[in-house]
C-alpha cells in the first residue's frame, strides 16, 4: 500500500468520525444546559463530566488489551453502533417526556465506556495506516475533532431553538449512522486492523502496557506530567461554562464556546500542516507555559470580550500538547503493545480528573465564592485585581490553576529524562510495508 493510499483511507475514516463527533457534541451541550438550568447546581452539572471520565479510567486497560487482540475496525464499529443505541434511548425518553437527570448520567457513562474502546483502537490503528513522517500532521488533524466538540454549542444553541432537544438527538443519531457507514466503506490494511501482537496480547494480558512503559522512563515521566496537566485542565474545563453563565446567558455561552472551539480547530489545522517541532517535548513545554498564561487571563474580569480572546488562545495550545504526546507514543512504542500502552497512558494521565470534578462543586460553592463575596475575606486583596461578587470565586480558581500550570511547565523543564525523551529509539519504520490483503 502506498503512502497516498494509506492517507486516503485514513481520510474516509476521519471524515466519518468527525461527523459523529459533531453530533455527539451537540447532544452533550444541550443535555448539560438542560441539567444546569433545571437544577441551578454546579455540582449536579459537573457530575455529568465525572460520569464522562470515570469509565474511561476504569476500563482503559481492558480496552487496550482488546485493541491489541482483536480487529480494531470492528471495535470501532461496535462502539459507534452502541453509542447510537444510547442516543436512541435518550430520544425515546425525550419523546415521552420522561427524561430525568439520572438518565443523563447513565447515558453519559455508557457513551464514555464505548468511547474508551473506540479511541484506543482508533489511535492504535493510525501508525499502521500512514507513514511515520506524516504522523505529526495526521495527529494534528485528529485534534480538529476536539475543536468541533467545543465549537458545537453555537450550532447547538440555534438547533435547540429551532428543533428542540428531540431534534438535536435526531441529528446525533444520523451522524452516528454516517460514521458507521464510512467505516464500512473504508478498506483498511490487514496490519492496521489486525494487530501483529495479537498472540502476545493473549499471553501477557493487560499488564504488558504498564511493564513496557516503566521500562521507558522518559515516557513514564511524560505520562506523569500529562496527568497533572489533565487534572488542572479538568478544573478549568468544568468551570468555564459556569464562569460565563455567571455574567451572561446561554446565547452568549454558545458564542463563547464556539469561539473557544475555533482556537482548538485552528490549532488542529496548524498542527495538520506543520506536524509539530522536531523535538516534540519542546512543543509540550511551550503548550504548558502558554496555557498557564491564558488561564490566568480568564480570571481578570467578567467580560465576554476577555473570554472571547483568552479561551481560543488557551485551547489553541491543546493540539500542540496532544499531537506531540501522541506522536511520541506512536513512534517510540513497540506496535505489538501499542494499544495497551496507550490504554495505560490514558488511565494514568486521566486518573485525577474525577477527583477534580468532585472537588469543583464544594470548592466553588463552599470556599471560593464566599472568599470572593463583596464582603469576603479576599475582597480587599485579590478582589481588587479580579473583582468580587457572583462568579468571582470561579475566577479565583482560574487564577490559581493558571499559576499552577506555569509551575508545572517549569518543573517539567527540570526533568532530564523528559528533556531527552525524543532521543529514545523509534519503534515505527519509516515506510509502511505493503499488506498481503485488505479488509472490507
Amino acid at each position: 500500500m502506498s503512502a497516498q493510499a494509506g492517507l486516503r483511507r485514513f481520510a474516509v475514516v476521519w471524515a466519518g468520525q468527525l461527523v459523529s463527533v459533531i453530533g455527539s457534541a451537540l447532544t452533550a451541550f444541550v443535555l448539560g444546559v438542560w441539567v444546569y438550568l433545571g437544577t441551578g447546581s454546579v455540582t449536579t452539572f459537573v457530575l455529568i463530566q465525572f460520569c464522562a471520565v470515570v469509565p474511561g479510567i476504569l476500563l482503559a486497560p481492558y480496552a487496550g488489551a482488546v485493541a491489541d487482540r482483536y480487529d480494531r475496525k470492528r471495535i470501532m464499529l461496535v462502539a459507534d453502533s452502541g453509542a447510537g443505541v444510547v442516543t436512541a434511548l435518550l430520544l425515546v425518553a425525550v419523546s415521552t417526556d420522561s427524561l430525568a437527570v439520572w438518565q443523563v448520567y447513565v447515558a453519559t457513562a455508557l457513551t464514555a465506556t464505548l468511547n474508551s474502546f473506540h479511541i484506543i483502537a482508533y489511535t492504535a490503528l493510525v501508525p499502521a495506516l500512514v507513514p511515520k513522517e506524516h504522523l505529526g500532521r495526521i495527529n494534528g488533524l485528529m485534534q480538529i475533532t476536539q475543536g468541533v466538540q467545543i465549537a458545537a454549542p453555537l450550532v447547538a444553541g440555534a438547533l435547540l431553538g429551532l428543533v428542540g432537544l428531540r431534534g438535536v438527538l435526531l441529528v446525533d443519531l444520523v451522524s452516528m449512522v454516517f460514521a458507521v457507514g464510512a467505516l464500512l466503506l473504508a478498506r483498511l490494511p490487514d496490519e492496521a486492523v489486525r494487530p501483529a501482537g495479537a498472540a502476545d496480547a493473549e499471553r501477557e494480558g493487560i499488564g504488558a502496557g504498564l511493564r513496557w512503559l516503566r521500562g521507558a522512563p522518559g515516557l513514564f515521566a511524560l505520562c506523569a506530567v500529562f496527568g497533572v496537566w489533565n487534572f488542572l485542565f479538568a478544573i478549568a474545563g468544568g468551570l468555564v461554562q459556569p464562569l460565563i453563565l455567571s455574567f451572561s446567558g446561554p446565547a452568549t455561552l454558545g458564542v463563547l464556546m464556539a469561539a473557544g472551539g475555533s482556537g482548538l480547530f485552528v490549532g488542529g489545522l496548524v498542527m495538520g500542516v506543520w506536524g509539530g517541532p522536531r523535538r516534540r517535548v519542546h512543543g509540550i513545554y511551550a503548550g504548558l507555559a502558554l496555557g498557564g498564561v491564558f488561564l490566568v487571563l480568564h480570571s481578570l474580569a467578567p467580560s465576554p470580550w476577555l473570554i472571547g480572546v483568552a479561551a481560543p488562545a488557551f485551547l489553541f495550545t491543546l493540539p500542540l500538547i496532544n499531537t506531540c504526546c501522541v506522536t511520541l507514543l506512536q513512534t517510540k512504542v513497540d506496535p505489538a503493545v501499542l494499544g495497551r500502552v496507550l490504554a495505560v497512558v490514558r488511565m494514568l494521565s486521566t486518573a485525577a480528573m474525577p477527583v477534580a470534578f468532585l472537588m469543583i462543586g464544594p470548592l466553588t460553592d463552599g470556599v471560593a465564592e464566599p472568599l470572593m463575596a463583596a464582603d469576603g475575606p479576599l475582597a480587599g486583596g485579590v478582589g481588587a485585581l479580579i473583582g468580587t461578587g457572583e462568579g468571582r470565586g470561579i475566577a479565583l480558581i482560574f487564577l490559581v490553576v493558571g499559576v499552577l500550570m506555569l509551575a508545572l511547565a517549569a518543573y517539567a523543564w527540570t526533568r532530564p529524562r523528559l528533556r531527552t525523551v525524543d532521543d529514545l529509539p523509534d519503534a515505527v519504520a519509516d515506510e509502511t510495508p505493503s499488506p498481503e490483503r485488505t479488509l472490507g
